[in-house]
């Protein structure tokens, strides 16, 4: 027998009703601190150099970022490689 349940709500319901805490908050101060920091990069030096120190696991982040892109990129019949 299989039983298929459809829910319909919002992803602040969901949160909810499993018990998960509302983190809006931390997200839209993070963003606005990202977007701050940006403001005024001249380079994509720069601008690489905010991006990994804002992401979880630095270079590794980055680099696994990079090549999820990369796998993206080529499913979707684009080279991938191009910088």
């Amino acid at each position: 027998m299989k039983v298929t349940v459809d829910v319909d709500c919002s992803p602040a319901e969901a949160r909810a009703f499993l018990g998960l805490p509302d983190v809006t908050p931390i997200h839209d101060k993070y963003i606005r601190t990202v977007l701050d920091s940006f403001e005024g990069v001249g380079n994509v030096e720069q601008m690489e150099t905010l991006f990994k120190s804002f992401s979880p696991m630095g270079d590794a982040g980055v680099r696994l970022f990079q090549q999820m892109m990369n796998i993206g990129l080529s499913g979707m019949g684009g080279t991938g490689d191009k910088k």
